[in-house]
């Protein structure tokens, strides 16, 4: 998991191995100057790490991580310009064509499309749905579709998602999604995804049947914004989200729409990320304003008393942002 303490520089990205309720933690300094860290992503042994500044020009570096002995390492040529925060990086997911496994999205302003080389970044493409105006609603995040890498999936403060084909660098579809801005947006098969909003819902969309929408679960405060959306790839029953202002992680289980099947209360404090474990359909790490990342086991059934993380890691400052790698290994920064 990659942790990133939001709007103060961070001193190093940090590994965090979870073997039990205190974990190691091996440290590796930032590159001068450091980043505020506010988006990140991996892919392999390559970690993307992107900037929060309040002001046009931005960063994104590039760094690669040692998973065995938990280091982290700069590379300078790997580290380029960006336009606004990035609010959210991604790598192209792992596919049958390995050409593309370097190709890295970044969204914002608009959404960016990089290549990382060994040892230099180069823009893409730059994909911008506006045909009024050279300006556009901001994008609070996307995802990629693992199954069709072709597909990456937009959201927006104009209550939009917009569906991209990044092969023809078009727009396959562009849907209404919420009555307020979208947050988060989550594929889960090929042409079914699912977005968080301002309005306080979860939705599904289902590309085959653009007219209609299921609303899976609305928060208990009427218009009480939901954040973040992560979807269970190793178990497509399961979502989960995280309220504004709230230390709730909910777990929902969308065969049962409206009450959610679990709520991790354990934080301190707000919540700012989740991520469900690649390789287990139990395991789902949350990170907060507390300055805590809790690892979760979810159970069959859970007691009377709630559910207690089944491993922590207190870093210095709150964390902004959290990457899961496997269940048991974490970083921060």
């Amino acid at each position: 998991m990659l942790l990133l303490p939001p709007c103060s520089p961070p001193e190093a990205i940090r590994l965090v191995h979870f073997p039990g309720k205190n974990p190691p933690t091996r440290s590796t300094p930032w590159p001068s100057p450091p980043p505020p860290a506010a988006a990140a992503a991996r892919h392999h042994h390559r970690i993307a790490v992107g900037s929060f500044l309040e002001e046009y020009t931005n960063r994104v570096d590039v760094v690669s991580f040692d998973p065995d002995s938990l280091s982290v390492k700069a590379h300078p040529a790997l580290s380029f310009d960006h336009p606004y925060p990035p609010t959210k990086l991604m790598f192209h997911p792992a596919s049958s064509n390995p050409s593309k496994s370097d190709l890295l999205a970044s969204s914002g302003d608009y959404l960016r499309l990089w290549e990382v080389r060994e040892s230099s970044i180069e823009p893409v493409a730059v994909l911008n749905n506006s045909k009024t105006s050279e300006f556009c609603a901001p994008l609070t995040s996307f995802d990629w579709n693992e199954i069709e890498p072709k597909r990456v999936g937009t959201c927006s403060i104009d209550t939009t998602c917009t569906i991209w084909d990044i092969e023809k660098n078009a727009v396959e579809t562009q849907l209404i999604a919420h009555d307020k801005e979208v947050y988060d947006i989550a594929w889960g098969e090929a042409r079914v995804f699912a977005s968080v909003s301002a309005d306080g819902s979860v939705r599904i969309f289902d590309l085959r049947d653009k007219e209609h929408s299921t609303i899976i679960y609305e928060s208990p405060q009427p218009d009480t914004p939901l954040l973040r959306l992560a979807w269970n790839k190793q178990d497509l029953r399961y979502m989960a989200t995280i309220l504004m202002d709230s230390n709730k992680v909910v777990i929902l289980d969308i065969r049962s729409p409206a009450m959610p099947v679990a709520e991790l209360e354990r934080h301190r404090a707000s919540v700012n990320a989740i991520a469900w474990a690649p390789q287990s359909s139990r395991h789902i790490c949350s990170a907060g304003d507390d300055s805590q990342a809790l690892i979760w086991e979810l159970p069959t059934v859970a007691g009377p008393n709630g559910i207690d993380p089944m491993s922590m890691y207190s870093a210095g400052s709150e964390i902004n942002q959290l990457q899961c790698l496997r269940v048991a290994y974490c970083g921060a920064a």
